[in-house]
């Protein structure tokens, strides 16, 4: 299924949200509800082959590396950990959508990668989902 993806959605990149199968799971379905439109990443965890670029697309997999969705990439922002405003996390869908929530969980995950600034930049994209798997 990921080959025929590719072939629809030339160049696309294949990931997974999160750390665990899990958290992969239940961001992936907010994605697919809607209620998240954003998320980040460390700047200094990108390679040259896998950075998101504005138009580009991303095919979204659940926690067993199977295709879930695909989004298109509307924006990026580069900002530092501590100047996240509550709109990017608010975009980002997760608990109860606050900066406070968001600043708690991502500080746990980015320590959990043991590469956790308050200065860290982050690169934050928005995006659109444009397709999502029969199965979901």
């Amino acid at each position: 299924m990921i080959d025929a993806l590719l072939r629809q959605y030339p160049r696309a990149l294949v990931w997974a949200f999160g750390d665990s199968p899990t958290m992969a799971d239940e961001l992936a379905a907010l994605v697919i509800e809607g209620c998240k439109t954003a998320s980040c990443c460390a700047l200094d965890a990108l390679s040259d082959e896998g950075q998101p670029v504005v138009g580009g697309f991303n095919i979204i997999l659940d926690g067993q590396a199977r295709p879930v969705c695909v989004t298109r990439t509307i924006a990026l922002h580069t900002v530092p950990f501590d100047d996240v405003s509550a709109e990017l996390a608010y975009k980002e869908g997760e608990g109860d959508r606050t900066l406070a929530h968001w600043q708690r969980e991502h500080r746990a995950f980015f320590e959990r990668e043991g590469c956790f600034s308050a200065q860290m930049l982050l690169l934050f994209e928005e995006f659109e989902c444009i397709d999502i798997m029969p199965s979901h």
